[in-house]
């Protein structure tokens, strides 16, 4: 019966997708994203975040769904520069240089591209059936979850984030600390007094999600690539035939449906989502393959399933923050600040409070997916071309669209600076190789936590105990509790490392 629900669910968010002005919104975010995929050093982080500043001014169907399908159609995008040029546009098309490039060299780069699409597609149409009938579920358990077990669960999320982030433990850590202190900055609600406002009167309504975000993601790449010479970019441009062969078609199909099921499953984990599927996927590839020598010479297997799982992933990382308000990745994260800067609160009520843009958003990735996959196959040319502009022509266009986006939302000044400020700042965690995301992560969950973390006070008249006398919070700490003495544990702490430098 739930099922039969969900489905028309989805049928009634697909009258809501196919509305004339949620289409353009959903080409226009297709479009973006994938020129963002195949542009290398830009990716759909920086995106969202530089458009961020337009969504506040649409309704927020059109604004989801547009910011959405950036961020898939990157997953898109990516694999393209990847395939013919072997600079992944997006973090998670990264594996799949491996493989599409030697293809691209042998004359093959017309059935990598098509395979990659091909499996994109269903990877993306799949998954999202998936969020379609599972989130609602999801959605009905975490509504039985108190502030108690928010609190505990989002802790669980944070140290979760920094288990899959790359590089440091402590420095992940020093990044989660670094993003609740900055989303603390302002009024107390409860008792009016400022919060580390430094004296400054612009402070007391905190620090603003996209100068924040823009400043560490957007201005802060723009600067570090500003110190790479000028080179010109050697274009694989002997396409040849787009459709694969029946050849291709055997030994990929497999493989895409393990990408698939392993990309819809790792996007559900915090810090997890595209890229990590990727990644995971291609080692499951290599691992299952009866010739593992063939990855890394052109096997049509190791773009298939890195395609595939990344697109997959993209779209069930939207289920946590749909279900339980938790963002599962720094993409999410804004997507999550852009729905409460509408009045939206991402959680469970959703599904009940707002249908019409819970369903439209899914159906509309049914679209996105359909509408990416016409996009990027006969269009490949112009991505060619694109892939040859240099790239100090972007750079200037950049920066003026992210202080003037960044200017209007309050008509502030003061929010430029932060602008400027935050990006020397995302300049610098570059250059000392301190990746940012956890500290979005943070910067988006304090209030939540905080608020969460008074109301279970109150409703226990102060006692503490709360958080392990009720067994879903205790359960959920014990959880976090297990992986942070993981991490602490030399012989463990030496297998992560190597399996993400794997």
């Amino acid at each position: 019966m739930d099922i039969l629900a969900n489905l028309a669910g989805l049928m009634h968010g697909l009258s809501i997708a196919f509305e004339p002005a949620n289409l353009m919104y959903c080409l226009i975010g297709c479009l973006l994203g994938t020129l963002i995929g195949v542009l290398p050093g830009l990716g759909p982080l920086n995106a969202v975040a530089m458009l961020l500043p337009i969504s506040f001014y649409m309704t927020p169907d059109a604004a989801l769904i547009m910011l959405a399908s950036i961020y898939y159609g990157a997953q898109y995008g990516g694999s393209t520069a990847s395939i013919l040029v072997n600079m992944p546009g997006e973090t998670s098309s990264i594996v799949t240089c491996l493989d599409g490039h030697q293809m691209a060299r042998q004359g093959r780069a017309g059935p990598a591209l098509a395979v990659a699409a091909l499996g994109s597609a269903f990877a993306g149409i799949v998954s999202t059936l998936f969020v379609a009938l599972f989130a609602p579920p999801l959605a009905n358990l975490a509504l039985l979850f108190g502030p108690a077990e928010y609190v505990s669960l989002m802790v669980l999320g944070l140290i979760v984030a920094v288990v899959l982030t790359h590089g440091s433990v402590l420095v992940a850590l020093g990044m989660l600390a670094l993003g609740l202190l900055l989303g603390s900055v302002g009024t107390d609600v409860v008792s009016g007094a400022y919060r580390m406002t430094l004296g400054i009167p612009q402070l007391a309504d905190g620090i603003g999600i996209v100068p924040l975000a823009m400043g560490l993601f957007g201005m802060g790449e723009i600067i570090k690539n500003l110190e790479s010479k000028e080179r010109q970019i050697a274009v694989e441009e002997r396409i040849g035939r787009l459709w694969p062969s029946r050849e291709d078609f055997r030994s990929s199909w497999r493989a895409v449906l393990r990408g698939t099921g392993l990309g819809s499953l790792l996007g559900l984990l915090p810090g997890g989502g595209a890229m990590l599927a990727s990644f995971a996927a291609y080692a499951l590839e290599k691992k299952l393959s009866l010739n593992p020598s063939r990855f890394g010479r052109g096997a049509v297997e190791g773009v298939a399933a890195p395609e595939s799982a990344n697109n997959a992933g993209a779209q069930t990382s939207f289920i946590p923050l749909l279900t339980l308000g938790i963002p599962s990745n720094a993409v999410i994260a804004l997507l999550s600040g852009a729905m409460m800067i509408q009045g939206i609160t991402p959680g469970p009520n959703i599904i009940q409070e707002q249908p019409n843009l819970f369903w439209g958003l899914i159906a509309s990735m049914i679209v996105g997916n359909a509408m990416l996959l016409i996009i990027n196959l006969p269009l490949v040319g112009i991505w060619v071309q694109l892939l040859k502009v240099p790239y100090h022509l972007f750079y200037p266009m950049m920066l003026v669209f992210m202080c003037i986006g960044v200017y209007t939302i309050n008509t502030s000044g003061f929010d430029v600076f932060l602008l400027v400020v935050f990006g020397l700042i995302g300049y610098a965690f570059i250059k000392w190789r301190c990746e940012p995301a956890p500290l979005i992560l943070a910067f988006v969950l304090e209030p939540i936590i905080e608020q969460n973390f008074k109301r279970a006070l109150q409703v226990s008249y102060g006692d503490p105990a709360i958080f392990i006398s009720r067994p879903i919070s205790l359960a959920l700490l014990l959880i976090g509790a297990v992986f942070l003495v993981m991490l602490l544990l030399p012989a463990i702490r030496r297998t992560r490392d190597a399996s993400l430098q794997e």
